[in-house]
């Protein structure tokens, strides 16, 4: 099976764990064919709650905005731009699926060729994808997101998704004797299948990880064959929905450094999953990582080689499903402040600080709740509406 991953795991949380059932390769999900020019392609992007957005147009239509997802192992694309690029040709290679969303309802994600989807100057042409409603994820993060492009569309070039300096930048595959975009630290993958696995250090032990853009979050760790020691938690977090239904995070802040090649993460945190390991966002966005399939290798550029400090994680005790005019409360941390103001799963909120939630996108939410001492939410029962004061803590140290 094939997992696909559209996660939002943060305080202010949306999740999303999609399954491909049967045997689809991701080679069987490139694009027909890709055309770069001869220089290297710069497209603006913009880091939205860790995740990388890029916006397009190329005609009358649009603009698109995508998320860029090495996690993905296949392109998703909203109702909206399917009606207007897809092709009459069928999409052999990628069937409909049905698959289960956070809320655990199923759903038909239909399969659709698309005549081509272009990022300034390059060019994928018969582009395979599935149709999928980006309505909740486009609310969550405040931009209209149209679509993911997922690894596979990448495989015949050379791509460098730089978040310090917000861009993408796309090329043909160099020579073997020529530099890649950005010079670094190059690691190879794990495997043979162009899939960006790769090996990672956490104190002593070696593990493998998924290297995951679509992924929000730091290190998501799967504990099997690890020895790992906790300076805080584990302990519970929001409430993240999965392919089996809902489950409350697991995170807490590790003692060993995590080492990416030469680079040293600090005392990370990490989100204990039962999947595969992974690098998430959150670490991603210190570097500019250039991903170069025909050589089944990526490439870390930082700055600096200074080791990367610890941060903490401020938490409102509260996770979301954002609509436009309220938003629902997903999850509440158990034992946080809003746990003790009484605050359920369920519960509308129409208010923060006195303003309509129209006026609050993710990152000015997140932004509060990292230096605000407390939030007033307003909750809407019936008619009535109730403000709470709701004390922001440490929910990692």
């Amino acid at each position: 099976m094939i997992r696909l991953r559209v996660h939002f795991q943060k305080i202010f949380a949306l999740a999303l764990t999609l399954v491909l059932a049967g045997c689809l390769g991701t080679r069987d999900l490139k694009p027909g064919r890709t055309r770069v020019s001869a220089k290297p392609v710069t497209v603006p992007a913009e880091i939205v709650g860790n995740q990388f957005v890029v916006e397009t147009k190329w005609d009358k239509h649009g603009p698109w905005h995508f998320l860029v997802d090495t996690g993905s192992s296949t392109t998703l694309v909203s109702p909206e731009f399917a009606r207007r690029y897809a092709t009459e040709k069928a999409a052999l290679n990628t069937p409909s699926v049905h698959v289960k969303s956070a809320d655990g309802k199923s759903t038909l994600l239909p399969a659709v060729t698309l005549g081509r989807i272009e990022l300034d100057d390059a060019r994928f042409e018969n582009v395979q994808a599935l149709v999928f409603d980006f309505t909740e994820i486009s609310a969550h993060l405040g931009i209209r997101i149209d679509g993911v492009l997922g690894f596979p569309l990448f495989e015949e070039t050379v791509f460098t998704l730089d978040y310090p300096r917000s861009r993408l930048v796309i090329s043909r595959p160099a020579p073997l004797t020529e530099n890649p975009v950005f010079s670094g630290t190059t690691i190879k993958f794990t495997n043979s299948q162009r899939t960006p696995f790769i090996p990672v250090r956490l104190g002593a032990e070696n593990f493998i990880a998924l290297l995951d853009s679509g992924n929000d979050g730091p290190l998501f760790l799967n504990l099997i064959g690890l020895h790992p020691t906790f300076s805080f938690g584990p302990r519970p977090g929001v409430a993240v929905g999965t392919l089996t239904g809902c489950h409350t995070q697991e995170i807490g802040r590790l003692v060993q450094p995590l080492d990416i090649g030469p680079y040293r993460f600090e005392k990370p945190i990490a989100d204990l999953t039962d999947q595969i390991s992974s690098i998430g966002g959150e670490i991603l966005r210190n570097f500019a990582v250039t991903f170069d399939q025909s050589r089944n290798q990526v490439t870390f550029y930082r700055d600096s080689a200074l080791p990367i400090p610890a941060q903490t994680r401020r938490a409102a005790g509260l996770s979301f499903t954002k609509m436009p005019t309220y938003w629902r409360v997903a999850g509440v941390i158990p034992d946080s402040p809003a746990d003790a103001a009484g605050v359920q799963t369920g519960d509308l909120v129409i208010r923060i600080n006195g303003e309509s939630v129209t006026d609050w996108n993710l990152r000015r939410y997140e932004a509060m709740v990292g230096r605000a001492s407390e939030i007033t939410f307003t909750f809407l029962n019936g008619t009535k509406e109730t403000p709470v004061v709701v004390p922001t803590f440490e929910l990692v140290p």
